[in-house]
């Protein structure tokens, strides 16, 4: 595990916080922003998360433990939601940690258009 390497990126969402949580933990909606994943979990802390699906023809199912923030936990991705405005939500995707420079890589350079995938998907809630 590569704990030195990080990704984080923002955007700016026109729509309330609320909103744009429901995008990132309703099953549908993960969907449609990470490459068809189906997500499996209740989101509590303690809880299996399960992603699972196909890339590049080759089927994958990842899991872990929704955990607290802490260091020493594998590969940690952090949603940050703050209010900007009434609807007005800025969104920071953070992940620390690669099983390689490969999928570092990946996230660098596919990290901004997930951002605004789940920009004009939580907008269209409105």
């Amino acid at each position: 595990m590569l704990l030195d390497l990080k990704v984080s990126k923002s955007v700016i969402i026109d729509v309330n916080a609320k909103k744009v949580w429901s995008v990132l933990t309703t099953p549908e909606y993960i969907k449609q922003f990470f490459y068809g994943t189906e997500t499996i979990t209740d989101w509590l802390v303690g809880s299996e998360i399960v992603f699972q699906g196909e890339y590049q023809d080759m089927q994958y199912r990842d899991h872990g433990i929704i955990m607290e923030d802490k260091p020493g936990n594998y590969s940690i991705i952090t949603y940050s939601l703050k209010n900007i405005a009434i609807y007005e939500t800025e969104f920071t995707w953070s992940q620390h940690g690669f099983a390689n420079h490969e999928g570092y890589q990946h996230s660098e350079t596919g990290l901004e258009k997930l951002l605004n995938t789940i920009k004009k998907i939580a907008e269209g809630l409105k």
